[in-house]
């Protein structure tokens, strides 16, 4: 046995529950790749001053959870801890904003990292799924995201989760409402940290998650009564886009997030199945993120889902997702002639796309049918030295347990025809 176990907070995806975790990356993925997203992949690792620029100096990302290194060359970096900065830093890189049309609409899948206190749907290491369209800014752009996203869990089976709403105003009006939200904050009787953050960004304090917090910012001063005229209609063309597109949504004017870049709108999912740890994914608005991080101004907005969650959703509600079958045919050899046949034959259903597989090992009868009925496989080809000197190779339906005799030439076109 192994001395060596996966670090605190992290998990193995293993056989069969890695099979879910997949289905559900396909799932989130699937009406993005119908909606002109392409697919992104960027570093694990990235500048930490991507993050503290980004993210925010502010945020608990970036002050207690994101894991920093020095690399022996002096260079400092942190593995991702989300991944809308990394995603930006690349198609600015690339200059995919210079290339064509507008907006530049992206996905991506991968796993990021936090030194979190460990709890059920909280992880150091963690999936997620997220979109990006860089460079423009159009109401229809952030409704055509929350309409994906919806999409991708309603095809999931999901039905009892709810759709949080609000905007966060833009630099016009947000400066106004900051200044009102200070001069409440430094009324209440805080600790020094949580004062601190009110300095730097007191949207940051409303997303405090600690009860005695909490209670205290009964009477704050709502973003809402402070956005301006054009954030104002900005949000009511979201809010009737989503509408009409029948997607349920629930107006939550104390949403914030918990990333300094967000503008205007601001979305969250949350599955009141999964307790203290309900939200399975979000995003919003990030118009002035590129400039932050030494870009040109873009206007973007994005999303992330939590995989993991979403999991824990499925669960939830009692969701089985109906998977294919790792293996439909599994072959038994009797002898050696038997395996070099049956080999090839599992080899010719493999290219026509059947999941095949093999009894490896060289064992007997009995353990290679063992295996067979452990695989899940719905045929099983069973040969020995008298069937090949006949041509045939012996079909057996594993449900049924009924058994034919199929000619060699024939086989894939039998087996495909038993599969349907």
């Amino acid at each position: 046995m192994s001395t060596f176990k996966a670090p605190k907070g992290t998990y193995d995806l293993l056989p069969s529950n890695s099979a879910t975790y997949l289905a559900v990356r396909e799932a989130i993925a699937a009406p993005l790749r119908t909606s002109g997203y392409g697919y992104v992949e960027t570093p694990g690792f990235e500048d930490v001053n991507l993050f503290a620029r980004g993210v925010g100096e502010s945020t608990d990302i970036v002050t207690k959870e994101m894991y920093t290194l020095t690399t022996k060359g002096g260079d400092q970096l942190a593995l991702r801890p989300e991944g809308t900065a990394s995603v930006l830093r690349a198609a600015l890189e690339a200059n995919l904003h210079k290339q064509g049309n507008l907006p530049v609409k992206l996905w991506y899948s991968g796993s990021y990292y936090r030194y979190e206190r460990p709890q059920k749907g909280r992880y150091r290491h963690f999936s997620q799924v997220g979109a990006e369209a860089i460079g423009s800014e159009d109401p229809a752009l952030d409704a055509e995201l929350i309409i994906l996203a919806d999409q991708a869990y309603r095809s999931l089976g999901l039905r009892n989760f709810r759709i949080l709403l609000n905007s966060l105003g833009d630099k016009e009006c947000r400066p106004v409402y900051r200044e009102a939200l200070q001069t409440f904050l430094r009324g209440l009787d805080l600790d020094e940290d949580t004062l601190r953050r009110a300095e730097i960004n007191p949207l940051r304090v409303l997303d405090d998650k600690r009860e005695s917090v909490q209670q205290q910012l009964t009477g704050a001063p709502l973003l809402r009564d402070y956005l301006c005229d054009a954030c104002k209609a900005y949000h009511e063309e979201v809010r009737a886009l989503i509408t009409a597109a029948g997607v349920v949504f629930e107006d939550d004017p104390k949403l914030v997030r918990g990333l300094d870049y967000y503008t205007r709108t601001t979305f969250e999912f949350v599955h009141d199945g999964l307790g203290s740890q309900s939200a399975v994914g979000g995003g919003g608005r990030y118009d002035g993120l590129s400039e932050m991080i030494g870009g040109p101004a873009l206007p973007s907005v994005g999303w992330a889902l939590g995989v993991d969650r979403t999991v824990l959703a499925l669960e939830a509600e009692g969701i089985t997702l109906d998977l294919p079958a790792a293996t439909s045919v599994f072959a038994v050899a009797l002898g050696e002639e038997a395996r070099r046949v049956l080999f090839g034959k599992i080899t010719e259903l493999r290219k026509v796309g059947v999941a095949a597989d093999f009894s490896f090992g060289g064992k007997g009868l009995k353990g290679a049918m063992k295996d067979a009925n452990r695989s899940g496989a719905r045929l099983a080809l069973v040969a020995g030295e008298r069937d090949l000197a006949e041509g045939l190779v012996q079909l057996k339906d594993m449900e049924s347990g009924e058994q034919q005799a199929v000619a060699l030439d024939e086989l894939v076109d039998a087996v495909r025809a038993k599969l349907g």
